[in-house]
């Protein structure tokens, strides 16, 4: 299976080195799961489209620093291609950015949210409506890192994941677009050096603490593996049959 990339925002400089970038951390992360696909990344900020939504078999929507309001030309398109793909039945999913530029596509709200900054591990109740949360837990916990957040949900949005601070914490769009807004690709070590680099000067020193606390907890684990198995299964069960 062909999976393509539509990067929208690439490691800081200072941590891309040791950790790579974003298109990087979700081969790596399906790796780590056992999951064999072929991968194709676009850079969509720099004006690199596929030639047409059947180019890759299932698509993934990475994060990224720019927000979904600024409503850049490089966004209106990723809208429109967002669009052709639900329209060809191809599995799409959206981490962060991804997840909120779908919810603006399908003509959802997002803005930043009153209550700040979400960062460092966050856990949120699952509801199990669907077929590719295999005997799933009551509740997940994943890296997070968002101001922004989909404020009103789009009405063929399905919610799957919602936490006190994040309602649409995950989406499902008519059984073919699965969204997160936490990270499943960002282990712990990454994010320890992504607030770590970013307390002060663009997240809140306290909030920054409270993020760093639950990352330096001595039993400090996400649930990235299981939430990996879950996205191979929305992509595999949905891709094109040979």
């Amino acid at each position: 299976m062909k999976i393509g990339i539509l990067a929208t925002g690439i490691t800081p400089d200072e941590l891309i080195d040791e950790h790579g970038s974003y298109a990087d951390m979700f081969v790596q992360l399906f790796q780590q799961a056992g999951h064999q696909f072929d991968y194709q990344v676009f850079d969509v900020r720099e004006g690199h489209f596929p030639s047409s939504a059947t180019d890759c078999d299932g698509w993934i929507i990475t994060g990224s620093k720019f927000n979904v309001y600024e409503n850049l030309p490089w966004m209106q398109q990723l809208k429109e291609l967002i669009l052709q793909i639900h329209g060809e039945n191809r599995p799409l999913i959206g981490i962060c950015f991804g997840h909120q530029i779908v919810a603006d596509a399908f003509g959802g709200r997002v803005d930043k949210y009153q209550g700040g900054w979400g960062v460092g591990l966050q856990s949120y109740g699952v509801k199990p409506a669907f077929d590719f949360l295999k005997a799933a837990p009551s509740s997940f916990c994943i890296s997070a890192m968002h101001q922004d957040q989909v404020l009103t949900k789009p009405d063929n949005a399905e919610v799957f994941a919602s936490s006190d601070f994040c309602t649409y914490a995950g989406l499902v769009y008519d059984d073919r677009i699965l969204t997160f807004q936490a990270h499943p690709e960002f282990n712990i070590s990454y994010e320890n050096s992504l607030i770590s680099l970013r307390r002060g000067e663009v997240i809140p020193d306290e909030t920054a603490e409270l993020g760093l606390a639950t990352i330096q907890e001595k039993d400090a684990a996400t649930d990235s593996i299981m939430v990996a198995h879950w996205m191979a299964d929305f992509l595999n069960q949905r891709g094109p049959k040979a």
